[in-house]
């Protein structure tokens, strides 16, 4: 074997971000979350055990096990990624309660710890969609001004914390109730205090939302985008992305992914008309 396991940690972050940096469309979370809250794992927001294959002293796979329980996977040789996985989870001494990265190594990883038969509230195989921002397709009721995007405020942030729960439990198949709400508007303090959180207004009424999932310099992820059933079908969700995306340019991103379920033509629909593109694939697998 030429390569051997290494826990990173402080002083192993530009060798991490040289791995990283060419695979930017599918590993958004592992370098937002390690630039956000670095390489030592304490437990708190953002944080997780990272565990690299390191060959000639550099990375060639990694496998995060953070602070939430999930797994985030970016090993191309099959031969690291089962090790990497398994120590990572092994390391970080923490449940694992969900996987997510490229499909093929999503399922692979599955199959090496033993989990294909576990249980999960969702096992989704994702289409991955990237977009220039200099080629955003901006919907006209938005170029027009006759609808607004901006951040929420006030008791507004309370309607969005309700939204961001009805997302994860439509869209991730988590359960109702007071804990997932509790969890939502813990979600919504800190996107806001990120300045990653937008909500659509026709008229003055909010119509829909979405949110900044993972965030760097140059690209922005786009996640939780919400509209409620009785709004949709009327291009709030195309716009509140959109509006998103064109503050993200003023600030210097020059390119957004997102990710979406593979049967969700509709959404697929709406991003290809702001002018993403399916650029891979991408697996999300959260247990029971």
């Amino acid at each position: 074997m030429g390569w051997e396991l290494k826990t990173l940690s402080r002083g192993d972050e530009a060798k991490l971000e040289e791995f990283l940096a060419p695979r930017a469309s599918d590993s958004m979370f592992l370098r937002s979350n390690a630039r956000a809250a670095g390489l030592v794992d304490r437990g708190n927001p953002f944080e997780g055990t990272y565990v690299a294959a390191i060959e000639d002293g550099a990375v060639t796979a990694v496998a995060a096990h953070f602070w939430n329980g999930m797994l985030i996977l970016q090993a191309p040789a099959p031969e690291t990624l089962e090790p990497v996985a398994r120590a990572a989870v092994a390391r970080s001494g923490r449940e694992l309660k969900g996987l997510t990265g490229p499909w093929a190594q999503v399922e692979a990883t599955r199959r090496a710890l033993g989990l294909a038969g576990r249980e999960a509230s969702l096992d989704s195989r994702e289409e991955l969609f990237s977009v220039d921002l200099a080629d955003l397709r901006v919907p006209s009721p938005l170029s027009s001004g006759r609808v607004e995007c901006r951040p929420p405020r006030g008791e507004e942030l309370e309607l969005a914390a309700r939204w961001r729960m009805a997302f994860s439990v439509e869209a991730l198949g988590r359960p109702d109730g007071e804990e997932a709400l509790a969890a939502a508007r813990s979600d919504i303090a800190r996107l806001r205090d990120l300045g990653s959180q937008w909500i659509l207004l026709d008229e003055g009424r909010p119509v829909a939302y979405s949110a900044f999932n993972a965030r760097l310099p140059d690209v922005v992820q786009i996640g939780g985008v919400w509209t409620p059933p009785e709004l949709r079908g009327r291009g709030y969700a195309r716009a509140v992305v959109a509006g998103s995306l064109l503050e993200a340019r003023r600030g210097g991103a020059a390119r957004a992914i997102l990710f979406t379920g593979v049967e969700n033509v509709a959404a697929s629909r709406a991003y290809e008309a702001l002018g993403f593109r399916v650029v891979g694939d991408y697996g999300l697998v959260i247990f029971r």
